[in-house]
């Protein structure tokens, strides 16, 4: 059995499906991944054992570059899905779809007669009467049901406007016939929501029929490179800071300001490049700068994470029983952040933009022991069975006979 697993986005979109490969390949089944050209993420993958086939321009190139073209993005997406996916899927069972909305990836699997199921790592771009689109949890709303209804179709109006001429061409191409609801059609009404339950729990968050499965993690077993651990080794566990893939959005001036507010707690700093390409502020030895390594062990081993809020450092933090800071910055970022806050297993910084005294303040909250107990408890209440639960589902949907439905 073979299934086909697609994404584009950052780390955060790649790195779960090579942890749902990995699952499938425990069971017997295929997988291949189908994401971004990004040199990340194909050693990410290699390091899984999971074959990678090519999608779409790098992530990097897209991000770090001059604002793209949301228009142009979009047509190059929706082609590279129809002409990639079409050959990548042949002889597969079923396809999975996540990341940037991905249009195109059903149409395939229609086309093929193949099973399709689309997943998400948040809910927040899932319609719902409850809120408005991306709205911020926890945030008084004055709109009523009828309001939000008309947001999510403007919602709805806008993907539309993006996606439907270039996925409709294409389409026709292959003797399909025209989607009115390109988001509805992507979405299902049945779509899987990879995410913990203690911290994204979706009841209420959508209309949909969500199937929650947990997070999808990739077991790291790599032990830290030598240098870092000796610094580890060498005093009290130190202040992560790290912004992952926030080229173009990390808060100016952030390491500096991270470093002058770790030292002001007393705390030494260890400094994630990233793609922002965090770098120190003099030559001090309290400061060590990493590069990719093992999240997992590594978080184990520090004070507190200062980070940007995506879903795949949360996570990792949260298993790892460290309190967090998150500075948000786009997307589902503040919904992480005021989960984490509300939890009492870190803090929110109010705002995208930090200052030295802000970032103090927050990490006066994060390092205490209250906060720190807190992080423990809720540690042990995260499942990291998602995977594994969701590469059963997809082999149980997968030997259903083929059909255009949907699981």
């Amino acid at each position: 059995m073979r299934v086909l697993l697609t994404t584009w986005g950052s780390r955060g979109d790649v790195e779960p499906l090579a942890g749902l490969a990995v699952g499938l390949r425990q069971l017997g089944v295929q997988a291949r991944v189908c994401a971004p050209p990004d040199e990340d993420f194909a050693a990410l993958l290699a390091r899984a054992g999971v074959p990678l086939v090519s999608l779409g321009p790098s992530v990097r190139s897209v991000v770090t570059g001059e604002r793209p073209d949301a228009f142009r993005l979009a047509a190059e997406l929706v082609a590279a899905r129809f002409d990639t996916l079409t050959t990548a899927a042949e002889g597969c069972d079923a396809l999975l779809a996540t990341g940037l909305m991905p249009a195109g990836a059903r149409d395939v699997a229609e086309k093929l007669g193949i099973r399709y199921v689309l997943a998400c790592f948040h809910p927040l771009g899932l319609p719902s009467r409850h809120r408005p689109p991306l709205a911020r949890p926890g945030t008084p709303s004055p709109r009523d049901e009828t309001d939000n209804r008309v947001l999510w179709e403007h919602d709805a109006q806008r993907v539309n406007g993006l996606y439907g001429a270039p996925l409709n061409r294409h389409r026709a191409t292959i003797g399909l016939p025209p989607v009115d609801n390109v988001r509805d059609y992507v979405f299902t009404d049945r779509p899987w929501l990879a995410a913990d339950a203690t911290l994204c729990p979706s009841q209420g968050m959508t209309d949909l029929d969500v199937v929650q499965t947990g997070a999808w993690i990739l077991p790291d077993d790599r032990p830290l490179p030598e240098e870092l651990a000796a610094f580890l080794d060498a005093d009290a566990p130190p202040v992560y800071v790290g912004f992952g893939s926030m080229a173009a959005h990390a808060p100016r001036d952030i390491a500096r300001m991270a470093i002058e507010a770790v030292r002001a707690r007393g705390r030494r700093v260890l400094l994630a490049r990233g793609w922002a390409g965090l770098a120190p502020i003099d030559d001090a030895d309290d400061c060590f700068v990493v590069g990719e390594v093992n999240q997992q062990a590594l978080f184990r081993r520090v004070a507190a994470v200062v980070h940007h809020g995506g879903v795949g450092t949360t996570t990792t933090a949260a298993c790892a029983g460290v309190p967090q800071v998150i500075v948000p910055q786009i997307a589902d970022q503040p919904y992480w952040a005021a989960r984490v806050a509300e939890l009492g297993i870190g803090v929110a910084h109010e705002g995208s933009s930090p200052t030295v005294d802000s970032l103090s303040a927050a990490l006066t909250t994060a390092l205490t022991p209250e906060t720190r107990a807190q992080t423990r408890a809720v540690a042990a209440e995260i499942r990291t069975d998602g995977a594994m639960v969701a590469a059963k589902l997809l082999l149980e949907a997968a030997r259903r006979e083929a059909t255009p439905a949907t699981v």
